[in-house]
């Protein structure tokens, strides 16, 4: 039986939490919560379902050394000493990627990778007078380099393309939104999966794709086309094909509504699109509509997502339409639970509704915010 090792989930600021909680349900152990990442121990066959399915996660890194150093040669030499023999053939192929904080003995992360890549080299040229080559592209294997101060972390990147990549999303919109951070919403939420959800800004589908694998619990992953570890010298296809299996298992049904609306026809055609790849055997109806001129229909419980428009490219005055949002949600969509993600933290102002959370995330590189408000009857307006 495989012993058990450390590894660390990489994920975005704001969802350690989230991603925490994901790895408990999984079966981590000595789980460990970071700034933007996740540390947890688990065999082989747990990095290859974490790899499967971890709806928060980027990446999965598997450390194989950690070491201080006081300058470049120690750092070299530290590198070299790595048994690379064992992770690698010297005919195969590799790749580095490193990221430096804080070092005053390495300011470039090009460098650092650079040093790196020589003392591996070096150490297959001398004890089999023959090296591997550098493949940006597809490589057997994956490095990732973590520098802070003099302090390094070496680690094996065992997901390969970053895991939001699920392979459902072929057609996008000019901002599209990352499925690890759709799907870090819709578990941030905390739908219950007993009550309808309606995106009315849908765009091309990610969120209610997502909210899908979550309602019926699908694993996110299951369609990629292969991972990094796929590769690795110690790659066990048969308990792959075990730990597939039991995921695909642990599916449950969904008794409730999955919909969207959006204003336009382009995007209702490319989510639709986007959800016929997805395959996932679960109704989402995708309807042209402008959210600001529709209302609820019934008094049952809603759960609603709402990521709208909030950069520069759209031509409508953003806070107007934050306005109008409010007041529609306000009028029309009572018994509702409302959550919005929002970059502009200006406009949001105008939503004219007390928010009963606020929580600090950040799309691609913007500060954001995820707000919840409960619409019931008379919901009072916040005193601008």
């Amino acid at each position: 039986m495989d012993e058990n090792f450390k590894m660390i989930a990489k994920t975005f600021y704001g969802f350690e939490d989230v991603l925490s909680e994901e790895l408990l349900k999984l079966g981590a152990q000595k789980i460990k919560k970071g700034l933007r990442n996740v540390s947890f121990y688990g065999d082989k066959g747990f990095m290859y379902k974490s790899n499967l399915s971890l709806r928060t996660a980027l990446k999965i890194l598997k450390p194989i050394a950690e070491f201080k150093f006081k300058d470049i040669d120690e750092y070299y030499q530290k590198i070299y000493k790595i048994q690379w023999e064992n992770f690698i053939d010297y005919t195969s192929s590799f790749l580095i990627n490193s990221v430096v904080f804080h070092s005053k003995i390495f300011n470039n992360s090009k460098y650092t990778s650079l040093k790196a890549k020589d003392a591996i080299v070096d150490r297959f040229r001398d004890k089999y007078n023959g090296r591997p080559s550098i493949n940006s592209f597809n490589p057997e294997l994956r490095i990732e380099i973590h520098i802070n101060k003099n302090y390094c972390t070496i680690s094996l990147d065992s997901s390969g393309e970053s895991l939001h990549k699920r392979g459902y999303k072929k057609y996008n919109s000019a901002a599209p939104l990352n499925e690890v951070l759709a799907a870090g919403i819709v578990l941030m939420s905390n739908w219950d999966k007993e009550s309808d959800l309606l995106d009315p800004m849908c765009g091309t589908g990610t969120i209610l794709i997502e909210a899908a694998m979550i309602a019926k619990n699908i694993a996110p992953n299951l369609n990629r086309l292969s991972f990094a570890f796929e590769k690795w010298k110690d790659w066990d296809d048969a308990l792959f094909e075990k730990i597939e299996d039991s995921v695909r298992d642990k599916e449950v049904d969904f008794n409730y509504k999955l919909y969207g609306f959006d204003i336009s026809t382009t995007m209702i055609k490319k989510a639709e699109k986007n959800i016929e790849i997805s395959d996932l055997d679960i109704d989402i109806e995708v309807i042209k509509k402008d959210f600001l001129k529709s209302k609820k229909v019934d008094s049952d419980h809603l759960h609603m997502i709402i990521n709208p428009p909030y950069d520069k490219r759209i031509s409508s005055d953003v806070k107007v339409l934050y306005g109008q949002i409010g007041d529609t949600l306000k009028n029309n969509y009572q018994f509702s639970d409302v959550w919005i993600i929002t970059a502009n933290l200006e406009a949001i102002k105008s939503i004219g509704l007390r928010s009963d959370k606020k929580i600090k995330l950040f799309n691609a590189n913007l500060e954001s915010r995820l707000l919840n408000y409960k619409i019931y009857p008379g919901s009072k307006k916040t005193k601008n």
